[in-house]
């Protein structure tokens, strides 16, 4: 998902969604409640509270969300000049990688969840290629690199990045704050440590808005399942338009463009392939 996050066009939530871990992602995210800091805090002069505050972090998903934010936050410092290299070098064969990629995930979703689909969902999934051909058509801003315009763009980008389709670092892009954030990233694996304060000021944006978000994603899901899934594949399928509006740009090796694409649906098929093997042992299990 880290290494997702950092290119634009792909979205994080796409491979939580390949990988059979969205909706407990989404669940893990509601479950987070700062009531612990308040509790904690009045706890230093009332006992009582302490054990409020206690119950409060108990509530909270560690054992899904640690290993998924150590994971992603590796992934954004090694890969952070990996992915910087081939979107410079190579950035027909990269964004046709991320075609194939997309395409695939979003007609193995399809084939995962065939009961999502009636008359009404499909609405909602044709709203959804709409609004995702309209977002990855966007022209980038001219704004500059304050404080208040980081945490704003963390707030905005990081609600992004948990809906499949939409790729934080496009609207990071669109924002007019992606070369300046992913230098930003690469000075921090400098050990630039000057870099530090708008990386904080980032993050902290981007914890108050998946906070903020998941749970409404989360009543969106419970309560409308079919219609949230149907509109997030749209999403997905709209978002299509960057990555083959860089490859139409140049397609002189056409081979290698397959190539890259056919990678993409490779590592998809084998996401499916685990998908299905782990469906199945689950399946053992509970008849066990």
């Amino acid at each position: 998902m880290g290494s997702a996050d950092i290119i634009p066009g792909v979205s994080g939530g796409t491979v939580a969604f390949i990988t059979g871990i969205y909706e407990h992602f989404i669940v893990a995210l509601k479950s987070i409640n700062f009531r612990f800091v308040y509790y904690g805090f009045l706890g230093l002069f009332k006992k009582k509270y302490k054990k409020e505050a206690i119950e409060s972090l108990e509530q909270i998903d560690w054992q899904f969300l640690v290993p998924l934010a150590l994971g992603i936050f590796v992934a954004f410092l090694v890969f952070a000049n990996i992915v910087g290299f081939f979107l410079e070098s190579f950035p027909t064969y990269t964004f046709a990688f991320f075609f194939g990629l997309i395409l695939s995930s979003a007609i193995l979703i399809g084939l995962l969840h065939r009961d999502i689909f009636s008359v009404i969902s499909v609405i909602f999934l044709i709203i959804g290629c709409l609004v995702g051909y309209y977002i990855t058509g966007l022209q980038a801003m001219q704004v500059d690199h304050s404080y208040l315009i980081i945490f704003l763009s963390g707030i905005v980008t990081f609600c992004a990045m948990i809906l499949p389709g939409l790729s934080g670092a496009f609207i990071l892009l669109v924002l007019g704050q992606y070369e300046f954030m992913l230098d930003v990233l690469r000075g921090l694996t400098r050990l630039e440590l000057w870099n530090l304060t708008y990386a904080f000021v980032y993050v902290l944006g981007g914890i108050v808005g998946l906070l903020l978000f998941s749970r409404m994603l989360s009543h969106l899901l419970s309560r409308h399942r079919k219609q949230t899934l149907c509109f997030i594949l749209g999403l997905m399928i709209g978002a299509l338009r960057l990555p083959l509006g860089y490859i139409a740009s140049d397609s002189e090796n056409l081979s290698l463009i397959i190539l890259s694409a056919c990678l993409g649906v490779a590592i998809v098929t084998m996401f499916g392939i685990f998908d299905r093997r782990r469906r199945k042992h689950m399946i053992s299990e509970s008849n066990m």
